[in-house]
C-alpha cells in the first residue's frame, strides 16, 4: 500500500444573498474529512435555483472518504451525474423550467488535487503569490472573448456577461471539465460564485487570501462585494494546504498519485 503526505487544511467560507435579490440561491460545502469542497450557484429563478444548488451540495455531502484520489473522482463524478438527472427530470415535469445549478468543485487526496466545473463559477489557485484562474467559464460571454470579438476588459461590462453554456440540471450531459495537478506546500484554492468576481478582480483575492488567514479572507471579499453593489448572491471558499507531516516511503521518494 503506497503511503501518502498527511495534509492540513486551513478553511474559512461565506455566503451572503447580496443587496439586490432577497434569496441566497447559492450553496456550498466544506467536507475537509473527504476531500471536497464546493460552491454551487442556482438559476432559473427563486425556489428553482435554490432547490438546484442545495440539491447538488446535499448529492455531494453524501460522499464518504475514499481509499484513493481515483476513487474520490469516480464517485464525485457519479454523484454529480445523478443530481444532474434529478434536476433534469424535475425540469420536465415541470413544463421545462429551468431547474439548474452553476457547480466549481475541488477535490484533494494526498499530493494530489482536482477541479470539476460547469458553468461561471471560478476556481483559483494561489501559489508562489501568484493567481491563477484553474477553471474557465462556461458562458456566453467567454465564448466571445475566446473568439477574440471582446477583451476581457469589455466581457467585465458586457450585458449578456450572466449567460452560461453548460450547467448542472439543464442537459442529459452536463459538461463537466476537469482539471487536475499536484499539491505544492501552501497552495491556497479561492472557489467562488460570479458575486464575487463580478466586483472584486484577481489580483484583489490574490492580495487579500495572501495578507489574511482563510475565514478573514472570506469575509473580507464579501464585504467589498457587498461595498461595490453587490449585486447577486456571494459566495466564497479559502482553502489554505499546509504539509502537516510528510511520511516518504522507504526510497525516500514521495509517491504522487494520480486521478486515473
Amino acid at each position: 500500500m503506497q503511503e501518502r503526505e498527511d495534509r492540513k487544511y486551513e478553511t474559512g467560507a461565506a455566503t451572503h444573498p447580496g443587496r439586490v435579490r432577497a434569496q441566497n440561491e447559492d450553496a456550498y460545502a466544506v467536507l475537509p474529512g473527504t476531500g471536497v469542497w464546493a460552491v454551487s450557484d442556482g438559476m432559473g429563478g427563486h425556489d428553482s435555483g435554490e432547490l438546484a444548488s442545495s440539491t447538488i451540495i446535499t448529492a455531494l455531502g453524501s460522499i464518504e472518504s475514499q481509499s484513493s484520489a481515483a476513487n474520490l473522482l469516480a464517485r464525485c463524478e457519479e454523484h454529480v451525474l445523478e443530481a444532474n438527472r434529478r434536476l433534469k427530470q424535475l425540469s420536465d415535469e415541470n413544463s421545462g423550467r429551468i431547474i439548474g445549478a452553476t457547480l466549481a468543485l475541488l477535490l484533494i487526496h494526498g499530493t494530489s488535487y482536482a477541479c470539476v466545473w460547469a458553468g461561471d463559477s471560478r476556481i483559483y489557485r494561489v501559489r508562489n503569490g501568484n493567481i491563477l484562474q484553474i477553471s474557465r467559464d462556461h458562458s456566453e460571454v467567454q465564448g466571445l472573448i475566446d473568439q477574440g470579438v471582446l477583451t476581457p476588459e469589455e466581457g467585465r461590462t458586457w450585458p449578456h456577461r450572466s449567460v452560461i453554456t453548460r450547467a448542472i440540471g439543464v442537459s442529459t450531459d452536463p459538461g463537466l471539465e476537469i482539471e487536475r495537478g499536484v499539491l505544492a506546500d501552501g497552495d491556497t484554492f479561492i472557489i467562488c460564485s460570479d458575486g464575487l468576481t463580478a466586483h472584486v478582480s484577481d489580483s484583489e483575492i490574490r492580495d487579500q487570501v495572501a495578507s489574511s488567514r482563510s475565514q478573514d479572507a472570506c469575509d473580507d471579499l464579501v464585504a467589498l462585494s457587498l461595498q461595490r453593489g453587490g449585486t447577486d448572491n456571494i459566495t466564497v471558499i479559502v482553502v489554505r494546504c499546509h504539509r502537516k507531516s510528510p511520511t516518504l516511503p522507504r526510497s525516500g521518494v514521495t509517491v504522487i498519485e494520480t486521478w486515473e
